[in-house]
Formats: C-alpha cells, sequence, structure tokens
C-alpha cells in the first residue's frame, strides 16, 4: 500500500487509471464538473475543458485555448500556475480537486520556465517573505545581474566547437595520477589491458589490446584499423572525429590523459574486469550539442540580455574618514517579546569585524516585559565613525534578567549575568553599496541557544533577518543622519593616500629568528602583544619571505584605526598569489574584508575541476559567512559551474539540500535560479531526480510508519508493492544518479529492493542497466538524519586516498589476493579513523569485500567524540586493531612478523603523509563550522584534529606519538571485543 496522507493527496498515490471527479471554473464564471483520469496531462485536461464549455454559456467570450492556464491550491497551500502541461494531474496533486482557468499573462515560455526553477529550487514561505520586504529591491538588482552573467556565459557555451562543448558537458573523470605502482612507491612494468570497443548503432564489438599509458586517440585509431579490416572499407575515417563512451553511462574517455588515469578504466584494471567502450562519432555529439542549443534559445529570445543598472556614483567618499564623532544607535522599541513577567528585559549590542570586537559592548537600561518594550535609548560606542572598517558587523542580544531584590543575597552585583538570553540578531553597519547605514530597520531575530562561554551576542551569525515574522521577537532601531548626505566607504584609491607608518623591510638577526618561530607555528590560537607588534612590524619581511603566513597578519591587524586598515589594503595589494590550499582559510568568518576575499578568489582560480569537486562542500558551507548577496565567492562558483556541468550537479545538491534552513534561503535560491537560468537544458533532469527523491522519501515514510506492526517479510512485500505502482515505476526509473551524474539509473528492480535494520529504516534500491553487463547498480536513500558529517567524513577519506596515491601509496590496489587487500585496506583505515577520531566503531560498522576489501560505514560521530553508556566510555582504543584483524594480516601464522610489520611500516607512511598535509585538513574542518554540525561548531571541536595530526611538532615527533597510538590500540583491543559483544546484546534485544 502507499503511504496513508491526508484529504486529496492520498488520491494521488493509488495503484491503475482511478477517475477522480473534479471541479473546473472558467474566467467566463461558468462552472464545470466531470471525471478526469488521475494519469491526464494538464493538457489533455485543458481540452476536455474546452470541449465541454463550448456546450456552456458565454463560450463565444472565451479566447484562445492557449491564452489560459490552469491554477491550483498544491501540496504546500501554495497557489501554483501549472504553466508545464505536459505534467500528469498525479504529479501536480491538488490539495483539493478543482482546477481554475485564468488568462496567462506575460510570455507563456519565461512563465513555464520561472515555475519549472520554482519548483524544482524548492522555493518556500521563508523565501517568499523577501518579495514583500524592502529587500526586494537588493534582491533584483542581484538577481538581474546574476541572470545576465549565467545567460551570456549559456550563449558563450553553445558557440563552442563540440570538443570543446564536451569538455563542459562530459568532463573527464581522473585519477589524481597516473603513477602504478606497488604499495610502497615500488614502480612496476604493467600488463597491457583488454579494452571491448564497439561502434554506436551496431552490435559487433572488437577486443583490442593496450599499453595503460596509451592515450584515447592511440586506441580510437587502432579500433578504425580493426573496423576497416573486418568490414573492408575503403574510406579512410580520422580518430579526432570520434570520442569514447562508456557503455551505458553518460561518461567520455577522451583528452590527453593516459587511459590509465580514467576513473573506470582504473577501477576495472584494479578488479580484473574489460573496460566496454563505444565509439562514437563527432555528428551525435553535436547533436546533443544544437538540440540543447534550442532549448535555451527558446528561453533567451524572450528576454533581452540586458545588463543591470550601473550603481549610483558615489559622492563625498572622502568625508567618513573625517568624521571625528562615536558611532552611534538609537534603540527604539521590540515587539512580540515573550518572557516572564519577574523578568526585566535588556539589550546588548556589540561592533564586530569577523571574531574581532572593535570596541566594548554597549548595554541598554532594564525595562518591564511586555509584548513592545519601549528603550527609546541611545547606544554610543566607544569607536570613532572614522575608524568603522568597511565589513563592520552591529550585532544585538536579547535577554531577561531577574530583577535585582529577587536576586540570591549571594549573587553580587559586579557578577551581574544574563539569567535568560531570548534572541540575537546581526545587521551590517555598511549597506551593498558601500553606504553608512541610515534610518529605522525593524530586525527580526533568531532564538538564542546557550553556549558553554555563555557569550549572548553571535558575531559568526548571519546578517539576514528571521523571515519568520509573525512569531519572532523583532527590534526596532535607528541609524543617525551623521551629515546631510550619503557617507560611503573610501575605495582603493583614496585609502593608498594614507602615508605608511612602521613597516620594516629588514630584520635584525634576533627580531628574523622570533618570526621564523612564529610563522612555522601551525597550531596557533592567540598571539601574545609582543608577537603581534613583531608581526606587524615585520608585515613587510612577512609579504616578501613568507607570503603563507597572511592570514596571521590579517589577525593581528587592528581594524579598528583606519591607518592600520589602510595599510594592510594596500600591502594585500601587492601581495603575492598564494597557492590555492593555504589560500582556503582566508574564506573563514574571521577574514571578511571584501579585498582579503577577492584576493582569496583570484587564488583559488588556479584550483582544476577535481580539486574544485573536492572542497566544493566547503566552498559552499562559507557562503553563509558572506554579508551580501553579491560576492566573489558566489560569481566563482556560478561560473566554474556553468563550465563544468559536473560541478554545476553537485553545486545545484550542496545548495538545494539546505533551502529548507531559513538563514540561507533567500541566498542559496537566488544562486540556484541563477544556475538553473545558465543552464536551462539541465533542468529536466535535475527536476527528474527530484521527483524520483521524493518518491523514495514516501516509500521510507511507508517504511518507517508500518514496520513495527507487522513482520519484517510482510513490511518488504509491502514495500515491493508500493514501488511497483505506475505513479512509483515511473518516477524511480530513468533517471541519473543524483550521487554520480555519470551513472544511468535505468529501471528500478522492486524485487530486490529491501529496507534495512537501522533506526531510520534506509532503503536498499536496486537498478538494472540494458546497457551494461554484470552487476546491478545500487544506491541506499536514508532519510531524517543529517548525512552532512557523513559526507565530510567521507571527503576527508577520499582527499587521504588522493594524497596517498601521490606520494605513490595506494591503500586500495587490488593485487593477487584477499589478505594483501585487506592489510592495505585496513592501513588506510586504522590512520583515516584515528586522525579524524570517528567514533561508534562496532561490527556493524565495519565491512569487507568479496576482494578483502575493508571499509568503514555510518560516520555519526568523530573528531573524538566517542560513545558512552551510563557515564562509561565504551570505545577506549585509537583506532580498531583487533587480534582478528591481525590474524588475517599475518596469513593464519602467529610467528609472521614480517607481514605485520609492513602492515605497521604502511600506518606509518601514510600517517607521515597526512601530517605534512595537516593544515590542509584543519582548513577544511574550519570551513565546515557554518554548517552548523553538532560536533563541528568552534575552534575548540577541531583541536581533536590538530592534536591527532600533531600540528606545531615535527615529522619525528609525530611519528614517536603514532607508534604510542599504535601499540596501545593492539594492546587494549579486548576491549574492542567487550564492546562488540554488548552491541550485538543490544540489537539482538532490540529486534
Amino acid at each position: 500500500m502507499p503511504p496513508v496522507e491526508y484529504g486529496m493527496l492520498g488520491e494521488w498515490e493509488k495503484e491503475g487509471d482511478l477517475e477522480i471527479m473534479m471541479d473546473f471554473l472558467l474566467p467566463t464564471g461558468i462552472f464545470l464538473k466531470f471525471s478526469v483520469s488521475h494519469n491526464d496531462t494538464i493538457g489533455a485536461i485543458k481540452k476536455m475543458v474546452w470541449s465541454n464549455a463550448s456546450n456552456e454559456p458565454l463560450y463565444g467570450a472565451l479566447s484562445d485555448m492557449d491564452a489560459y492556464v490552469f491554477t491550483c491550491i498544491n501540496s504546500t497551500a501554495e497557489r501554483e500556475e501549472l504553466e508545464d502541461e505536459t505534467r500528469r494531474l498525479c504529479d501536480v496533486r491538488p490539495f483539493m480537486p478543482v482546477l481554475r482557468l485564468v488568462a496567462r499573462e506575460g510570455d507563456r515560455v519565461e512563465k513555464l520556465t520561472n515555475t519549472q526553477i520554482s519548483l524544482l529550487i524548492g522555493k518556500g514561505r521563508n523565501y517568499y517573505y523577501y518579495s514583500l520586504h524592502k529587500l526586494m529591491k537588493i534582491v533584483n538588482e542581484f538577481r538581474a545581474k546574476m541572470r545576465s552573467f549565467c545567460e551570456e556565459r549559456a550563449l558563450e557555451r553553445q558557440q563552442l566547437p563540440w570538443y570543446q562543448w564536451m569538455e563542459y558537458s562530459f568532463p573527464c573523470e581522473l585519477e589524481p595520477c597516473v603513477l602504478l605502482a606497488e604499495p610502497g612507491g615500488i614502480k612496476t612494468k604493467c600488463k597491457k589491458i583488454f579494452v571491448n570497443v564497439k561502434f554506436e548503432a551496431s552490435d559487433e564489438s572488437f577486443m583490442l589490446q593496450h599499453e595503460p599509458q596509451d592515450l584515447p586517440v592511440t586506441l580510437m585509431r587502432s579500433a578504425l584499423k580493426k573496423k576497416a579490416t573486418v568490414f573492408r572499407s575503403v574510406h579512410q575515417e580520422k580518430p579526432e572525429d570520434y570520442t569514447l563512451q562508456v557503455n551505458g553511462r553518460w561518461e567520455f574517455i577522451y583528452g590527453k590523459y593516459p587511459l590509465c588515469q580514467f576513473k573506470y578504466i582504473f577501477s576495472c584494471m584494479r578488479g580484473g574486469q574489460t573496460p566496454h567502450l563505444t565509439m562514437v562519432h563527432h555528428t551525435t555529439i553535436v547533436k546533443y550539442q544544437e538540440e540543447q542549443g534550442r532549448l535555451a534559445s527558446q528561453v533567451s529570445r524572450c528576454r533581452s540580455l540586458s545588463k543591470p543598472p550601473p550603481l549610483p556614483l558615489k559622492k563625498n567618499t572622502s568625508s567618513l574618514w573625517s568624521i571625528e564623532e562615536p558611532f552611534n544607535i538609537h534603540l527604539i522599541q521590540g515587539n512580540r517579546v515573550n518572557a516572564d513577567e519577574g523578568m526585566k528585559l535588556m539589550v546588548q549590542a556589540g561592533l564586530f569585524h569577523g571574531s574581532e570586537m572593535l570596541c566594548k559592548v554597549v548595554t541598554s537600561g532594564e525595562v518591564n516585559v511586555c509584548s513592545e518594550p519601549l528603550w527609546d535609548q541611545k547606544l554610543v560606542f566607544d569607536i570613532n565613525v572614522s575608524d568603522l572598517p568597511r565589513m563592520s558587523r552591529l550585532c544585538f542580544a536579547l535577554y531577561a534578567v531577574i530583577e535585582k531584590n529577587k536576586k540570591p543575597r549571594s549573587t553580587k552585583k559586579k557578577n551581574k549575568k544574563a539569567d535568560c538570553p531570548l534572541a540575537w540578531v546581526n545587521t551590517m553597519v555598511f549597506d551593498y553599496k558601500d553606504q553608512l547605514k541610515t534610518g529605522e530597520f525593524l530586525l527580526s531575530t533568531w532564538p538564542s541557544v546557550p553556549d558553554d562561554k555563555g557569550d549572548l551576542l553571535n558575531p559568526m551569525g548571519t546578517v539576514e533577518k528571521n523571515p519568520n515574522i509573525d512569531s519572532a521577537p523583532g527590534l526596532l532601531i535607528r541609524f543617525p543622519n551623521i551629515r546631510p548626505y550619503p557617507l560611503y566607504y573610501p575605495p582603493l584609491e583614496k585609502m593608498s593616500e594614507l602615508e605608511r607608518k612602521g613597516e620594516k623591510l629588514k630584520a635584525t638577526k634576533e627580531e628574523h629568528m622570533k618570526l621564523m618561530e612564529i610563522v612555522d607555528n601551525k597550531n596557533y590560537t592567540e598571539f601574545f602583544e609582543d608577537d603581534k607588534e613583531l608581526l606587524w612590524n615585520l608585515r613587510g619581511v612577512v609579504r616578501q619571505r613568507y607570503p603563507e603566513s597572511l592570514s596571521k597578519l590579517l589577525l593581528i591587524t587592528k581594524w579598528n584605526k583606519r591607518e592600520d586598515v589602510a595599510q594592510m589594503v594596500d600591502l594585500l595589494h601587492k601581495w603575492p598569489e598564494l597557492p590555492a590550499l593555504h589560500a582556503l582559510e582566508l574564506l573563514d568568518y574571521c577574514f571578511p574584508d571584501p579585498r582579503v576575499r577577492s584576493f582569496t578568489i583570484r587564488c583559488l582560480r588556479k584550483l582544476s575541476d577535481e580539486e574544485l569537486l573536492q572542497y566544493l562542500l566547503q566552498l559552499v558551507q562559507v557562503l553563509k559567512y558572506e554579508s551580501y548577496l553579491d560576492c566573489d565567492l558566489t560569481t566563482f562558483l556560478l561560473e566554474r559551474a556553468l563550465a563544468n556541468k559536473r560541478i554545476g550537479h553537485f553545486l545545484f545538491w550542496h545548495l538545494r539540500s539546505e533551502m529548507h534552513v531559513s538563514s540561507v534561503s533567500l541566498r542559496f535560491g537566488l544562486i540556484l535560479e541563477a544556475y538553473c537560468r545558465g543552464n536551462i537544458c539541465h533542468i529536466k533532469s535535475l527536476w527528474k531526480q527530484n521527483e524520483a527523491l521524493n518518491k523514495m522519501k514516501a516509500v521510507n515514510d511507508f517504511v518507517k510508519s508500518g514496520w513495527q506492526k507487522t513482520s519484517r517479510q510482510q513490511m518488504t512485500d509491502d514495500m515491493k508493492l508500493c514501488i511497483k505502482q505506475e505513479a512509483y515505476i515511473w518516477a524511480l526509473s530513468n533517471l541519473l544518479s543524483p550521487l554520480n551524474p555519470s551513472i544511468i539509473l535505468s529501471e528500478i528492480c522492486a524485487d530486490r529492493c529491501k529496507f534495512m535494520d537501522s533506526k531510520m529504516k534506509p532503503l536498499w534500491l536496486m537498478y538494472k542497466n540494458k546497457c551494461v553487463q554484470g552487476e546491478a547498480a545500487g544506491i541506499i536513500f536514508k532519510n531524517g538524519d543529517d548525512l552532512r558529517q557523513d559526507m565530510l567524513t567521507l571527503q576527508m577519506i577520499q582527499l587521504m586516498e588522493n594524497l596517498w596515491k601521490k606520494e605513490g601509496l595506494d591503500l586500495r590496489d587490488k593485487l593477487d589476493n584477499a589478505i594483501e587487500e585487506f592489510t592495505l585496506s585496513c592501513a588506510g583505515y586504522c590512520v583515516a579513523t584515528y586522525v579524524l577520531g570517528i567514533g561508534d566503531r562496532h561490527n556493524d560498522n565495519i565491512m569487507i569485500k568479496e576482494t578483502g576489501q575493508l571499509f568503514h560505514i555510518d560516520f555519526g560521530h568523530f573528531l573524538g567524540n566517542f560513545k558512552s553508556k551510563f557515564g562509561i566510555n565504551r570505545e577506549r582504543v585509537p583506532f580498531i586493531l583487533t587480534y582478528d584483524f591481525v590474524h588475517v594480516i599475518q596469513q593464519g601464522r602467529t610467528n609472521n612478523s614480517e607481514k605485520f610489520e609492513r602492515f605497521r611500516a604502511y600506518c606509518e607512511q601514510a600517517y607521515k603523509i597526512l601530517c605534512r598535509n595537516g593544515t590542509l585538513f584543519v582548513n577544511l574542518f574550519a570551513m565546515m563550522k557554518a554548517a552548523g554540525l553538532p560536533e563541528l561548531s568552534s575552534f575548540k571541536d577541531i583541536q581533536y584534529l590538530k592534536d591527532s595530526l600533531a600540528l606545531g611538532k615535527s615529522e619525528e615527533e609525530a611519528l614517536k606519538n603514532f607508534k604510542v597510538k599504535f601499540n596501545e590500540a593492539l594492546r587494549e583491543s579486548w576491549k574492542t571485543k567487550v564492546n562488540w559483544m554488548m552491541h550485538s546484546l543490544a540489537k539482538d534485544s532490540r529486534l
């Protein structure tokens, strides 16, 4: 049975070609009622309505049928125009059996595209709040700019030659390096590989033998030569007119890379399988390109590519730095405030630049608790307007305190503390045009979450207002009109006019030794005052000799002194570009200055597409630190996504997965809109994936709601029946995998699907592809858990593997026997789980393949957050290395110490490689603080990673510590066996 739903929604899940009685309201006021099939398309239903309306009064008053569109109330209780008339009624899923016909306004193609994009990206109530808000002008300017940018990129892409267009549509999937070696780094001469090649529209294939280092063009030349020999072809074809496609996948083998570097070929070699490829003529690729070009041109014709109006010229830009007056704001009142009557309400306000407090916090007076408390108070800050940095952030906290006469006698006045934090909100001091804000602003707040530090203000939080304006408390403030004309932050050329002071280009021997000590310390958290002074005075030396220490210099810059800011910005203008991986840390919220972030993006442009994909998860998260919609990071991500469809696919899903988060829904929604505008032809594929995910969620909800009421076998059978319904088969078949857009999920095998035992009852779905021989493709769908932590852990493990491969250490290589593969993969996971502090390691979370490869799943606990029971730590070893594992590694012989010592050497080599790249791992985890993961919310959580990678220590010291941990894991492995036994007993008691 399908999942149970309320109202009409349950009708759309029923099996068969069911008839539904529908009401139709015509523009003439005529009411029609007749039954339709829930599988009828909207276009077919419109024809039925027209046929029935021809027998009714006022039929002559109707215009042409195409001049009207159906509207309905959809399943999210929103009015929806049904522009896409190819959709079936059961896909639309009206909340009530009523369709209203209204006159279509504007251009049909444009409105259809808008509807498709809105439904695809999941615009919700929070998103539409901004359409009624004064932010609408900002939103529309940004939307127009990004749309113009993305549509221009789309037109440029369609004019590319076919082989360059392929680089966008089907980018090569490559291994990080081409080194073919035995584990341990010993190069060997690889055997030739056999490749099965056929030509499109032909069933006959050829088996060709080639060197792994051969280029694709060499393989294609051999295939054409074989074809000419077999079919005695007189016409000579050129290999440059062809490309190679992986059978049954949207993945191509081309370019100047050796065959063994392509991930598909490499995986076949490692698994002892024969690669199957198809020779595709370039005319086929051109047809794909032209088809997508026609679709995109239909939309672009509907709208001229006019650029958004330029920003108004700034006047009096030099006057801001001449205003030696304290900055102040006026706190007027609050609204919708809810607190206990026996308390007093107060507001705390602070000015921040990133994580740095620019001056002392200011606190309002106390007022009585009521729904609309009135302060009417001027809050003056201990900083002049002239010293405000460009990215000054004004942070507020609303809290309640117990009245003084009701406090316990032991409470001292000087220790007076907020008793009940209620809400917080942030806003920028300058607007997106660099203008100092003036006038009244109603700030809708976010609920406070008390933390260990007791901080009321949240400078790391968003500057967006809470869109839930009906329930969130608000603060009404007023920025003063300091001058009768607008005040702007000075541009770069004005800042450069300030004289340089205190900069030394040479250092004494003692100063240089101390400077080296500072810049070499990778585990820094805070600087002493004399270190800060030395670093600042020698900033010219840092630029010349230690440019990768830019972050340290930025952290000690006094952003509340305009002279220091001007000198830092001037120095940054001359700073040499950093390696991309070092520049990543500058995207943290500690570095908000727009010139710093622009410099960072210039450095990131050197990232290859594969590298960008590796760090895309973090780059999306740090978008949350941006203070304005229009920023260099947004433009950079869109530019790369529109140049590589694979990047675009994952950027879409990273953004789409957080559209339900109120604080980012506007920003992420606008970026998604822009991407879809720049890639109209991608919408259909993404739409299909979204429909499939909705159906998977429905099946999963069905299982979770009924598995305790019946036997497992009966629930499995019911789940299979649900999947076999026509609507589910249609939605779950013929789509690209959201996990890998190269993989085609052709036909779901309902009889091979099942659900798993864990709490969220994840689905195990199996697919077959008639174009691919061998095993069916499988995916696991899990709903109800935040899987971003699992994604982060898997990303780190993949990064570790890439770093090991670059150093010639492949800990997943397929060797002659399963024991060797077990040994290598076990070494990799011992090191990875130790470094990442992965917890909850029990026998259900550690798997092994038939090939002998060991791997871990379920990464719900990391960074040393190990599980405990009744206050007792259940996990007492640095990583899992049981004597059972050792028994396999030693090939079942207790005296085979040579094998075990080789295993230990692999672990130590792998660990040293990670330590050498420790800063990269710390930076990537730091960028993920914005994700709001429970076990990664502050720098304190990252300290575990710094300790496990021994940041700040020599390689010898780090290795010595790892050897201690290795021996501890082996010595205490009996505790692991006890933990596994307790887990198995607890699991059995639940079944």
